[in-house]
């Protein structure tokens, strides 16, 4: 799972610093930073208040942080068929270019 990445890259899209996004959260740009980078894993409060002021959905957000080790083998193929059509409709409704 690429949790951090996944923040990141949606925050830069909508055109935020860090310490903006980080204000709007309610946490340090600092703990922010590690969270982009993977060195630090939010609790679920805080996960919360970061996707609500990403304007996406919590569960949206693990989905996009997904990558092929998150996927049992047996279901991997499946998911390499669905993920680009559940990508596109995210994208649609929710103006995420991930």
């Amino acid at each position: 799972m690429n949790l951090g990445t996944v923040i990141k890259d949606i925050r830069k899209q909508r055109g935020e610093t860090q310490t903006e996004f980080a204000d709007s959260c309610g946490i340090t740009q600092t703990y922010l930073s590690q969270i982009e980078n993977n060195a630090k894993e939010p609790n679920l409060s805080t996960l919360k208040e970061i996707s609500k002021n990403l304007d996406l959905p919590l569960p949206i957000l693990f989905y996009l942080s997904l990558n092929e080790d998150d996927i049992s083998p047996e279901k991997r193929k499946a998911f390499e068929i669905i993920n680009p059509s559940v990508k596109s409709l995210i994208n649609e409704f929710f103006r995420v270019e991930k």
